[in-house]
């Protein structure tokens, strides 16, 4: 039985899939018909005889022999892109695509700024960025970079650290404080009206403090349950109650007067943002240029994941 011939594209179709668990939108991201990519990644599975995604009419998902397919040829691929944007840089300098996944208020506070001089340096590359709550596994979901706390990257990667070390951020309107008065302790929230924070995974996050060593976790309650940090702000806004944000999502409304901070004592720094990558024998032009400058620009994180 002859071997299966298999292209980059029809790989990098299954990526595309893989990664969104949806073929309109993957047909998206690849600039192609969704019937163009249907009959690509069926032509795949007809080549190798195995069926590497579920299909219904609601759904998209990996098969397990589609997840062992991907685990094994998502970084392989990787390095291949990387190999070929390497030769192909080599004269013309950085081209190509660099997709990075982050959540969003990173990328709105700390991540963007690095982006815009990054992409005024080198005009032909095209940057990729994905904002998302869920933590995901950068090599497998074909991610060149991604951004996350400190605590959350995992130990084989390479680090560099962006920015400063982050503060939660409990904030109200003046007017609700007149009404309801001011919270001089955590335990005092469970007697405010808060805005409940949704994770991806769907779990209730607990509102965070510490103080001398002594941590809480709240369960706090309230009339709203929300899972995006600007409808959450707008509620704040309209005084249905508290607040629970990073710090530099709410910098604005605090020096515009619109919202009043309460409880900082008991939000210290936390763990730094970090940029963080794999270690790769051949990466891309485009990628060494983007951890280039971010390590001019920002302070480098030292430790055993960096390779400072």
């Amino acid at each position: 039985m002859p071997e299966p011939r298999v292209s980059l594209n029809e790989l990098d179709a299954v990526m595309a899939v893989a990664r969104r668990a949806s073929f309109r939108q993957a047909s998206i991201d690849l600039g192609m018909s969704t019937t163009a990519l249907s009959n690509t990644i069926a032509r795949l599975e007809a080549n190798l005889a195995t069926r590497l995604f579920n299909r219904t009419t609601r759904s998209v998902s990996l098969t397990e022999a589609g997840k062992m397919f991907l685990e094994q040829v998502g970084p392989a691929l990787q390095d291949v892109r990387a190999a070929l944007d390497a030769v192909q840089s080599h004269s013309a300098g950085p081209s190509g695509v660099l997709r990075i996944n982050a959540f969003a208020s990173a990328a709105r506070s700390t991540l963007l700024p690095l982006v815009l001089e990054y992409l005024r340096r080198y005009p032909h590359v095209h940057i990729d960025l994905v904002t998302e709550g869920r933590l995901v596994d950068i090599v497998a979901d074909g991610f060149d970079l991604g951004v996350r706390s400190a605590n959350l990257v995992p130990s084989d990667m390479i680090v560099i650290a962006l920015g400063q070390p982050q503060r939660y951020a409990v904030v109200g309107t003046p007017g609700y404080f007149a009404r309801h008065g001011r919270p001089g302790t955590p335990a005092d929230l469970l007697h405010h009206p808060c805005i409940r924070i949704r994770l991806p995974n769907g779990a209730i996050y607990p509102w965070q403090f510490e103080r001398e060593g002594q941590v809480l976790r709240l369960d706090v309650q309230g009339p709203l349950t929300l899972d995006e940090s600007g409808v959450a702000k707008a509620a704040v806004k309209a005084g249905v109650g508290l607040g629970f944000f990073m710090e530099q999502d709410v910098l604005d409304e605090v020096a515009a007067g619109e919202f009043e901070r309460v409880l900082e004592d008991w939000t210290p720094p936390r763990d730094n943002l970090c940029l963080y990558y794999p270690n790769r024998r051949n990466p891309s032009a485009a990628l060494k240029a983007f951890t280039a400058l971010a390590r001019a620009n920002l302070t480098g994180l030292e430790g055993p994941g960096s390779d400072n």
